[in-house]
């Protein structure tokens, strides 16, 4: 049969449509309530259910996973970049108490690979169903020419809600004397890969699949390794810690900053009062093995690192010092290694690093 004109021009239709067919059986995981029509209309469709909520403010953000995916290009592995994405956005919205609803996908591709594109669904659907968050449509293109070959790039946008009195407002409510406890991240999680490529790859000359002493398996598997979800640990720390309190003030657990593009430097400040600072103590946790190789083997300042990076610690919460304790227990019951990493001060809305 000849090949029609648009599939020799770059763009398959019928290798799309066929992708496509196999949606429904892929993403069945993530229905939840709310959820109306089917994935491949105009427009995806969720009704939210008003009798749940006096005032409920919906939130959304849209991200992507950065170089990151140059690592998956390399090691050819492609079930972990969309957990990632979700990952990524589900956290974005968490800190301010939201619970995510739905997720929508970009994929562009010079050539759709039909193994590509089941492995990066199977991610979004896996996350999305992780995180009770229905995957209710999205946008596949073809675009030979403007994306290298075997290359491709993903972003996401999420929709969440919360109710308007129970909404987190870091700048209204942090005071001097609070706590900063620190959760653990697995990892680089999306952020910071030009630099550890650079260092890795071009300074000192490896591959993914070399092997360093400290590494568990190879620097490829140690990027790869996905973003952790803190989205169920924030909802339910929310229900036992705040739920009771009337009024804002009387909240045991301030703010949460998730630790992203931007470090402890850039992200903490984002929920500070003008008139506070945080002091961040960095001896107080445990720095997994790919940071230190990365300050080992670099000459990038500690400063720097703390910007770029997040060290170990991928979500921050400020909590009232009278219930850390309680809260830090709490984090560990639940299977996340946590430590109190610091505590606001007077200051300016900046990071100290201690």
């Amino acid at each position: 049969m000849k090949q029609k004109a648009y599939a020799a021009a770059g763009v398959d239709i019928d290798l799309g449509n066929r992708l496509k067919a196999t949606l429904p059986r892929l993403l069945a995981s993530t229905r939840r309530p709310g959820v109306l029509g089917k994935v491949g209309g105009f427009g995806g469709l969720f009704a939210l259910d008003l009798k749940k909520y006096r005032q409920p403010v919906l939130v959304s953000s849209v991200d992507g996973v950065g170089t990151k995916l140059k690592i998956a290009f390399a090691m050819d592995r492609h079930d972990t970049i969309g957990a990632d994405l979700v990952n990524h956005c589900v956290n974005d919205i968490a800190v301010l108490g939201a619970e995510p609803l739905f997720f929508l996908d970009y994929l562009g591709a010079g050539k759709m690979e039909p193994r590509v594109f089941k492995e990066i669904i199977r991610g979004f659907a896996r996350a999305c169903a992780q995180n009770r968050c229905a995957l209710i449509g999205g946008e596949t293109a073809q675009m030979q020419g403007f994306y290298q070959a075997s290359e491709y790039d993903v972003a996401g946008t999420i929709v969440g809600v919360v109710e308007k009195s129970e909404m987190l407002n870091g700048p209204r409510t942090v005071r001097r004397g609070d706590v900063i406890i620190g959760i653990a991240s697995s990892g680089l999680h999306t952020n910071g890969y030009s630099l550890a490529r650079k260092i890795f790859f071009k300074d000192l000359g490896l591959t993914p699949a070399s092997r360093l002493t400290g590494l568990k398996g190879t620097i490829g598997d140690e990027l790869l390794k996905v973003h952790v979800s803190y989205g169920p640990l924030i909802r339910k720390l929310l229900k036992r810690f705040n739920a009771r309190a009337r009024t804002a003030g009387a909240r045991f657990i301030k703010a949460f900053a998730h630790v992203t593009g931007g470090g402890f430097v850039d992200n903490i400040p984002r929920v500070l009062p003008q008139n506070c600072g945080v002091i961040i103590r960095t001896g107080s946790w445990t720095v997994p093995p790919i940071f230190q190789l990365i300050q080992q083997k670099s000459s990038t300042p500690p400063d720097e690192l703390y910007q770029v990076f997040n060290m170990g610690i991928g979500m921050i919460a400020i909590v009232r010092p009278d219930k850390a304790d309680a809260i830090l227990k709490f984090v560990r019951a639940q299977k996340h290694w946590a430590w109190i990493i610091g505590e606001v001060v007077r200051g300016t809305g900046r990071v100290q690093l201690a």
